[in-house]
């Protein structure tokens, strides 16, 4: 007979997303002029593209608005995303944010407080809030991600 063998369980923590930085805004000015004002500040150039489309099983199909910078450094990608269409939610658990500021830095060179400092300058943006993806947790935070 065959002795049972010991299985041992070996948890990993691993974060892939140490490279990206989410931010939330709080502002009452429509996404092309905020998105004109980030631009402003930090010398790049977000446009409008394919938006973000989230489908609910019993709902119809919501659309989030996205503005990308494709023009800059490949290894500095930034995105703004609407939080709201109508009355529904990108990311139900960040109903008081209106956008989602999306820094991807594959150098890990951008400063969190950096960021933050200048979106607070920005005179449209009321608040900032710093979204940390290792205790955050939303079933829509994989449309970001993508």
């Amino acid at each position: 007979m065959k002795s049972a063998s010991k299985v041992t369980r070996v948890k990993l923590e691993i974060s892939q997303n140490n490279d990206i930085l989410l931010v939330g805004l709080v502002s009452a000015e429509p996404d092309y002029k905020l998105s004109l004002s980030i631009n402003k500040k930090f010398r790049i150039s977000l446009k409008n593209t394919v938006p973000v489309k989230v489908s609910e099983v019993t709902g119809p199909e919501h659309t989030f608005s996205r503005f990308s910078d494709t023009n800059g450094s490949p290894d500095i990608i930034f995105n703004l995303f609407s939080n709201r269409s109508g009355k529904n939610f990108l990311l139900k658990n960040l109903k008081n944010v209106d956008f989602i500021f999306q820094v991807h830095d594959s150098e890990n060179n951008n400063n969190i407080n950096q960021i933050s400092g200048s979106l607070k300058e920005i005179e449209s943006v009321n608040a900032v809030f710093r979204i940390d993806l290792n205790t955050f947790k939303d079933k829509n935070l994989h449309y970001l991600m993508q």
